[in-house]
């Protein structure tokens, strides 16, 4: 049984499985090019970062990312919310403050302050991204639920829900897909970030750019970029699959 032509030319015009195919080759072939990256740079005696494997470091950037961003939901959802409510929406404009400074103040800056602190590791660097990425979703959450039409909130409360209730059946259902945007957004901002992890220690795909600068190695530096770069992509897609999904259900929803 064939597939239809239709089904076919959209799986090979869609991105995502190719390049996700794509960085799982360049992270598990990455040794089949050392070849290459020896004939680009001749004067390097090792042009190949063999310190970790790529794929552990791909699989320890995304554990800190998956946390960090999780995280930065937890803490931005629960703040929107408030901000939105009648019992917190004076303290709307200290929240956006802080979150905001939270994203223009440096990764690094967050790092060295929070090193002494709490020492060498994944610690710091999560406390850092969390904060990095807290931005984009209290912004998302608070437009995703005054996007909410008025009118359905009436009629919530018409029908006796309560406003836990309301809040959880009918207002974060029709903000999801705003509320995604902005979760995307953040962990997209993670993703690269989290290579500056490593100069405090944490497993990223930031160990090979962070070694490669420090011993001038610029071999390191691009193999590091091209992973990270890619992943970024292939993450962004992702999620953005899963917003139009979103995006229907929450059509649905709202009929």
């Amino acid at each position: 049984m064939t597939a239809p032509r239709g089904s076919l030319r959209s799986l090979l015009h869609e991105p995502l499985p190719w390049l996700g195919a794509a960085l799982l080759a360049l992270v598990f072939g990455m040794p089949r090019l050392e070849p290459l990256f020896a004939a680009g740079f001749p004067a390097l005696d090792r042009p190949l970062y063999t310190q970790d494997s790529f794929a552990a470091l791909l699989l320890a950037h995304l554990a800190i990312v998956a946390a960090s961003s999780a995280l930065s939901l937890v803490v931005g959802v629960a703040a929107g919310v408030f901000v939105t409510r009648r019992a917190g929406r004076e303290f709307r404009p200290l929240v956006e403050t802080l979150v905001a400074i939270g994203q223009t103040v440096p990764p690094v800056a967050v790092l060295a302050i929070a090193v002494p602190l709490i020492g060498f590791g994944a610690l710091p660097a999560l406390i850092a991204l969390a904060l990095y990425g807290l931005l984009p979703v209290v912004r998302a959450t608070i437009a995703g639920l005054e996007s909410v039409p008025p009118e359905v909130i009436e009629v919530a409360d018409g029908l006796g829900l309560r406003r836990a209730q309301r809040l959880l059946r009918i207002e974060l259902p029709l903000a999801a897909p705003v509320l995604w945007a902005g979760v995307r957004s953040s962990v997209v901002i993670n993703i690269g970030t989290a290579a500056v992890a490593s100069t405090v220690g944490a497993r990223t795909l930031g160990s090979p750019i962070i070694v490669g600068l420090a011993g001038f190695n610029t071999a390191y530096v691009i193999q590091g970029a091209l992973v990270v770069g890619l992943l970024a992509v292939v993450v962004d897609l992702a999620l953005a699959r899963l917003g139009r999904r979103l995006e229907q259900r929450s059509a649905g929803a709202g009929r």
